[in-house]
């Protein structure tokens, strides 16, 4: 038997640019604050928790 587990792993376009202004924030070439730095992992998240919301709203 000839099982195909494909399986794609990796961090995704938030988690990497992220982690690029993380790298540009240390090296002092952005002065933004942290909230900003870290805006694609909360934003995505935000909005996802926000359509959840909408969604059970107009269920009731």
């Amino acid at each position: 038997m000839n099982k195909n587990n494909n399986q794609i792993t990796g961090v995704g376009f938030c988690g990497l640019l992220t982690l690029a202004f993380i790298i540009l924030k240390i090296l002092g070439i952005i002065k933004w604050s942290w909230g900003w730095i870290l805006a694609p992992l909360w934003i995505p998240l935000s909005i996802f928790i926000v359509i959840i919301v909408v969604i059970f709203i107009l269920a009731k």
